[in-house]
């Protein structure tokens, strides 16, 4: 029957906590009403309610086309459909000033909770219980609806694990494991709560510019409907819809790493709004992504690097006395409290966000007991591409595909090229002048440093990772 599944509940999310690679699980949601959510279906129970979509162009530069640098416009699903399909009636609507030919449309992280608030029964359509999380339906979940050409600038996630339903259309996902984030040039400009994004255009990477990048290695899988990928802690990935309309469901997996994780993110918060803030905006910089509502103040982001620091506290000492407690009634493992913060909503502050709460404390499964995972037919290991091929292969995770996921589309690295803008920060006309060439570019030994290469540098992940750790180390002093 239908609602028999390859894995039980419990061996899923035992994978799921454990597998430290991208998987893809085939033949575990084929008695989903989920599985019918394609855009017309969606457009008949939205009954004509807008939502926003992104727009961006076609072509690919050797910048990647962060979300600071996109359109946007309200519209509903029809007229987004009518648009898609290059319907003449879209000469008049929301979509008429972009040329189908020219952009792509793409209606990214919409939380379900919101935008079916008044009709809650839709949320039971997706059950995430099948997985291993009771509890978990639509109302913790993302809708995606992208047009081709559709994507998202490759990026990290910093909080939790990441399962994805592909519904509608396919999907191709180029992920990077966490051991390559020095290689994709890690940035917060555009600044995301929770998201750390490359510098490197994956679609036609510079390699001048970037050179590490070349020591990448990409796992790449073409996820089609009815399949949900594990994208596992920490994993970069860069997402592009490559049929006409495509729809997705997802939901982030907290994780007791979380904890620390949110301290970072807070002192992030703290370094780049104070810094930013401070900096004179005449020269337009968009350095906030538009999912930020705004610059939160330093009062703020400093009650939010407390509370972080405390629920981080609160949390060790709920796992040691867990664990001396299983220690001493013989117990072989103890769960604790996660919480996972939302990323900010329109109009919600970080003083008044709720937390949610999990129990998610997982042993990690041991080398031998890793080999044990049951790849086959029903969960397809997304194996890393060869290194003498382009970062841009893809394959196809297909049902009858084997073990492994590893066949390859070749396509080639774009042109080499670097426009790199370097600002001149001293005020004297007379020391900027020293400081450029005849042709009046700036000497490679005396390029001025914009407030955004600084921030690279205090800011990267391994910075943070270290101060987080010096700060924690003087609250329990």
């Amino acid at each position: 029957g239908e609602d028999v599944k390859p894995f039980t509940p419990e061996k899923t999310r035992e994978i799921v906590m454990s597998l430290q690679q991208p998987a893809v699980f085939c033949n575990m949601v084929g008695n989903w009403p989920a599985l019918h959510w394609d855009v017309k279906y969606l457009s008949a129970v939205l009954e004509g309610k807008t939502i926003q979509f992104r727009l961006g162009l076609k072509t690919v530069d050797l910048v990647p086309q962060f979300e600071t640098s996109c359109s946007y416009v309200e519209a509903t699903l029809e007229e987004f459909l009518a648009w898609s399909c290059g319907q003449p009636s879209c000469l008049s609507g929301p979509f008429s000033p972009y040329d189908y030919s020219k952009y792509w449309a793409y209606a990214d992280y919409k939380y379900i909770a919101m935008i079916f608030e008044d009709k809650p029964e839709i949320f039971q359509d997706v059950r995430w219980s099948d997985f291993g999380f009771p509890g978990r339906s639509g109302k913790e979940s993302t809708l995606w609806i992208g047009s081709e050409g559709a994507n998202t600038p490759c990026h990290l996630d910093s909080y939790g694990c990441n399962l994805v339903l592909q519904v509608q259309g396919r999907k191709r996902w180029h992920l990077f494991p966490p051991g390559d984030t020095s290689f994709l040039y890690p940035t917060r400009i555009p600044y995301e709560e929770s998201s750390i994004f490359s510098k490197v255009n994956i679609a036609n990477p510079d390699l001048k510019r970037f050179p590490k990048f070349r020591n990448s290695t990409a796992h790449v899988v073409t996820l089609g409907p009815g399949q949900v990928l594990l994208v596992p802690r920490h994993w970069w990935h860069y997402v592009e819809s490559i049929d006409p309309v495509t729809v997705s469901i997802n939901s982030w997996i907290e994780l007791d790493a979380d904890h620390e994780a949110r301290v970072e993110e807070a002192i992030t918060r703290m370094v780049v709004c104070a810094i930013k803030s401070a900096e004179n905006s005449r020269d337009g910089d968009l350095w906030l992504n538009p999912t930020e509502v705004e610059a939160t103040s330093h009062e703020i982001n400093l009650q939010y690097l407390n509370k972080a620091v405390s629920a981080y506290l609160k949390c060790q000492e709920t796992s040691v006395s867990g664990q001396a407690r299983s220690s001493s009634t013989g117990a072989k493992q103890s769960t604790n409290a996660s919480c996972k913060r939302k990323r900010r909503e329109l109009g919600c502050e970080p003083e008044t966000c709720t937390l949610l709460t999990q129990e998610c404390e997982f042993p990690t499964l041991k080398a031998e007991e890793l080999q044990k995972i049951p790849f086959g037919p029903h969960l397809i290991q997304v194996l890393p591409q060869p290194h003498e091929t382009s970062v841009m292969g893809a394959v196809a995770a297909e049902r009858d595909s084997g073990d492994h996921l590893h066949e390859n589309e070749g396509e080639h690295f774009g042109k080499l090229h670097c426009k790199r803008k370097s600002l001149l920060m001293s005020n004297d006309c007379e020391t900027a002048a020293h400081q450029m060439d005849s042709d009046c570019s700036p000497c490679t030994s005396q390029t001025a440093l914009s407030t955004n290469d600084l921030l690279d540098c205090l800011v990267n992940p391994r910075v943070i990772s270290l101060v987080a750790q010096l700060l924690l180390e003087r609250t329990r002093v």
